[in-house]
């Protein structure tokens, strides 16, 4: 329990967290990553060097101090980093040397007097035990679950297939030849690779593509190409390395980002690029389980060259009437033009999504690049679709709609 005096004086610091949260959070990163190099083995180092990583820790503890009397509001939050963080390997003595490396760099860059420093010492205490807690939980579900496990599973990739000009389908199967733990559809598993002539382990995290209660999980990977020579390191080298037989280590399946199979309203499953891989899942799921709720498929690309999986939707829509597909392609090829394989030219807007979905009264569930996903939010929340209706799913740290 902290003391009136701790708490006052966290939330003193929301105003200079506002202000320099992403340098404190940027400098935290050097400092850790200096004195313990083993951790480069569990962080993504792409969302590192994009500044992603730093900005969603700064959100992080900006919301701590906010609400540091009264945390119960940001517990939802603590689970969902907790899901990533157990799906990683991140572990209870980690939390020492994190909360050691955040009161350096705010010492260092906001010059914080000891006062501070203490009362935030005290607080992160708090915070990191209910990070431990949840995630300790977490990991026993994880592992004592029918098909479970802790850490990380050797899987063999049994079947490698390509789905458009930039994403590609890998079907895993234990290498044990044991039971596979079921999952919730939306949810995702981390892939554990070691590149030769890569110092440190990179781990990326995957959608799972496919129904729960098959004898293999799918990821569909997009081949990454960033701006600064920030080429995604590990989509790369699936895709151009990893083939049939080969061994992917996966850790259990985890996230919050579920489809909620205990409502009756329509779904509205609306997807940007590799977006629709959970996507994909949830609309398997509802098609496996007969579920007579109608579902609109909504799915915006640059063209056709990069749809993945269209044929395949568009049968299921073909044999399923309470399946409605759309598509949206923003740069159409001349072929796309010539026979009009689209509903609509350009971006997925409010008012088109208007036209083809009958009322807000549905549960929408989005995701794709961070842009798309902060536009589509926008038009959700203008259409009045309350909060509880809308779910959403970040490929990397969060970030923010507004």
């Amino acid at each position: 329990m902290l003391s009136p005096k701790t708490i006052e004086i966290v939330k003193s610091t929301v105003p200079l967290l506002q202000e320099k949260g992403v340098e404190i959070t940027t400098r935290f990163y050097q400092i850790m990553f200096s004195e313990h190099p083993e951790l480069l083995n569990i962080f993504n180092h792409a969302n590192q060097k994009q500044g992603r990583q730093q900005q969603a820790l700064a959100n992080a503890v900006y919301a701590a101090a906010n609400y540091i009397d009264n945390l119960a509001v940001i517990i939802p939050v603590v689970k969902q980093i907790g899901h990533k963080h157990r799906s990683l390997g991140i572990k209870a003595e980690h939390y020492p040397i994190v909360g050691k490396c955040l009161l350096q760099a705010i010492k260092e860059v906001a010059d914080a007097p000891q006062e501070v420093l203490d009362a935030w010492g005290e607080a992160y205490g708090v915070i990191a035990d209910a990070f431990i807690g949840i995630e300790a939980e977490m990991y026993e579900e994880a592992a004592e679950k029918a098909g479970g496990w802790k850490d990380f599973r050797n899987f063999i990739v049994v079947k490698k297939e390509k789905e458009s000009d930039v994403i590609t389908s890998f079907y895993l199967k234990p290498e044990d030849g044991g039971a596979l733990s079921s999952f919730l559809p939306g949810q995702y598993v981390s892939v554990q690779l070691n590149i030769e002539g890569e110092t440190y382990t990179h781990n990326r995290q995957y959608s799972l593509s496919d129904a729960p209660g098959k004898d293999y999980y799918r990821i569909s990977v997009k081949r990454e190409k960033g701006a600064e020579g920030l080429d995604g390191m590990v989509s790369n080298y699936l895709h151009d390395h990893v083939n049939e037989g080969d061994i992917l280590p996966l850790s259990a399946p985890a996230g919050d980002f579920v489809l909620n199979t205990d409502s009756q309203l329509p779904v509205v499953l609306i997807s940007g690029g590799v977006g629709i891989t959970p996507m994909m899942s949830m609309l398997n799921t509802l098609i496996e389980q007969s579920s007579n709720r109608n579902v609109y498929f909504i799915h915006g690309a640059l063209n056709s060259d990069v749809h993945a999986m269209k044929d395949y939707v568009a049968n299921v829509a073909k044999e399923h009437e309470q399946v409605k597909v759309y598509t949206c392609y923003s740069n159409p090829t001349e072929q796309d033009k010539k026979v009009k394989n689209y509903d609509k030219e350009g971006y997925i807007d409010l008012a088109w999504l208007q036209t083809i979905i009958p009322s807000s009264e549905a549960d929408f569930y989005f995701c794709g690049p961070v842009p798309f996903m902060k536009h589509i939010h926008a038009a959700l929340t203008e259409w009045g679709v309350t909060p509880e209706n809308i779910h959403f799913e970040f490929f990397g740290p969060a970030a923010s709609l507004q």
